[in-house]
């Protein structure tokens, strides 16, 4: 900028300074010179401008060194006046997220093994969930605590005015945690969250510290936690079973969806082998309530079937790797899903409870 308005001065100014007067410059030239619109206040028109510094150089009261300095001035002050500050929203928000980036592993070394997408919720609406089998304890533990700290910094900008984070945005999970898993990482307490286990599904869920409510001495139980927070905005959400040995995939989806704050509702043991019990179970499954529905079956894999013949809401089918030899580990419940000819039924992987959750979560 000092360059040009070096130049400007120059290309204007057309004898020596000893003559102290530039003769040649016209009016239209100083007002073009202006980077002043006609809609500036009163206060602007108070303060130099480019034209009235030309203006007096072509009086010959100011020389052009003194002029390059003032010109120079004006400019940088309105760049700045234009400039976003930290009042900007979208500016302080981009602030908050790169300081909280770049001060997430100075506190957690867990760079060497894991790069996390703290930003996962606020972009797809579902967080990042951990898988952690054939995980060593310490990396869990590591990787949990991070994901609280992250909770801890939202829940604080949270406070201090700044935008309000979903329940997603707080959930904090880890699937497939063996109990041996589990016996270990409790052995090492998180700086920033409180760790609760949930056997059945074999899912760990962390409380943040900033969340976490000191109630029964600091052993608050988790659906009271749950239960204290927005619920997410859809419609409740069905999971059900064909046989009780597939409760804990159905059990994976059911805590996955309650830790990110839906509303939802088991139906447990109602195989086609006892087909009344389904029937029995058609006011629930079609309650207007209901937005969704997953059906979690083994074996012959024959329930989601049924389900998305009596339903007019999405049906998502969760084969199980439960059956006897030729169930092939789920793959033929899997295949009996995938050929269904009742239309809406959606299929995941086997006994993936968490991917049926997410995918419920969107629905």
């Amino acid at each position: 900028m000092r360059r040009i308005s070096t130049a400007a001065i120059h290309h204007l100014y057309r004898g020596p300074w000893s003559k102290h007067r530039i003769s040649s410059i016209s009016k239209t030239q100083i007002r073009k010179a202006s980077f002043v619109g006609d809609d500036d206040t009163a206060n602007n028109r108070n303060k130099p401008t480019i034209a009235s510094i030309l203006e007096q150089v072509s009086n010959g009261t100011l020389s052009i060194k003194h002029a390059e300095n003032e010109i120079f001035h004006t400019t940088t002050m309105r760049e700045q006046k234009n400039t976003p500050t930290s009042h900007d929203p979208s500016t302080s928000d981009d602030r908050k997220k790169e300081k909280r980036n770049s001060d997430e592993h100075e506190t957690l070394p867990i760079k060497p093994f894991a790069n996390l997408d703290h930003e996962r919720a606020s972009r797809t609406s579902f967080p990042e969930v951990v898988f952690a089998d054939g995980k060593p304890p310490e990396q869990l533990v590591a990787i949990l605590d991070d994901m609280a700290h992250n909770v801890n910094t939202l829940v604080k900008e949270e406070r201090e005015g700044g935008a309000v984070a979903t329940q997603s945005q707080r959930a904090i999970l880890a699937t497939r945690v063996s109990k041996e898993l589990y016996e270990q990482i409790s052995t090492m307490p998180l700086k920033n969250g409180v760790i609760h286990y949930h056997e059945i599904a074999k899912i760990v869920t962390v409380k943040a510290s900033a969340l976490h409510i000191e109630e029964n001495g600091g052993n608050q139980d988790f659906n009271e936690i749950i239960n204290s927070t927005e619920q997410h905005a859809g419609r409740k959400i069905l999971v059900a079973c064909a046989g009780t040995t597939d409760i804990p995939v159905a059990e994976e989806a059911v805590i996955t969806l309650e830790a990110a704050g839906c509303n939802t509702e088991r139906i447990y043991d109602v195989g086609v082998a006892g087909l009344h019990r389904i029937v029995n179970a058609i006011p629930k499954l079609r309650h207007p309530d209901v937005g969704c529905i997953i059906v979690c079956a083994g074996m012959d894999g024959a329930l989601p079937s049924v389900v998305a013949g009596l339903v007019s809401v999405p049906v998502i089918a969760v084969p199980t790797s439960v059956g006897y030899g030729a169930s092939f580990g789920g793959m033929s419940a899997m295949l009996t899903m995938l050929n269904s000819c009742a239309p809406g039924v959606g299929v995941v992987n086997i006994d993936n409870g968490f991917g049926a959750a997410a995918l419920a979560f969107k629905c």
